[in-house]
């Protein structure tokens, strides 16, 4: 998973890129609008930095994650779905969200679940 995600963040760091308290983090991922896997030695929850935009989660993330869990994924699922290039974008589904492009991304996501 490190070589389709690259960047990690603990949840401390992402707090601080995020401009809050890492509890809220932790909420942010309970909540679902975050993803993070236990990783590191030591093992710590990580965050992938690419969720992190200009100090927000990136837009339409959160969604996205909620159409992905509905359709069954565990979160390892969703990040590797998410970090896998797809030439039919062209591109990651992270960056097309990253980008503000979430339309196919969407439908990629919900037809999956059929």
């Amino acid at each position: 998973m490190d070589e389709l995600v690259g960047e990690w963040l603990t949840l401390p760091d992402a707090a601080e890129l995020l401009d809050v308290e890492t509890s809220r983090v932790r909420r942010l991922i309970d909540e679902h609008k975050l993803l993070a896997v236990r990783r590191g030695d030591p093992v710590v929850r990580s965050v992938p930095a690419a969720m992190i935009l200009d100090g927000e989660v990136v837009p339409h993330l959160p969604g996205t994650i909620t159409v992905l869990r509905d359709a069954g994924f565990a979160d390892e699922e969703m990040l590797t779905w998410l970090f896998t290039a797809d030439d039919t974008l062209p591109g990651r589904p992270i960056d097309q969200l990253r980008a503000g492009q979430r339309g196919e991304v969407r439908r990629r996501a919900q037809a999956m679940a059929f």
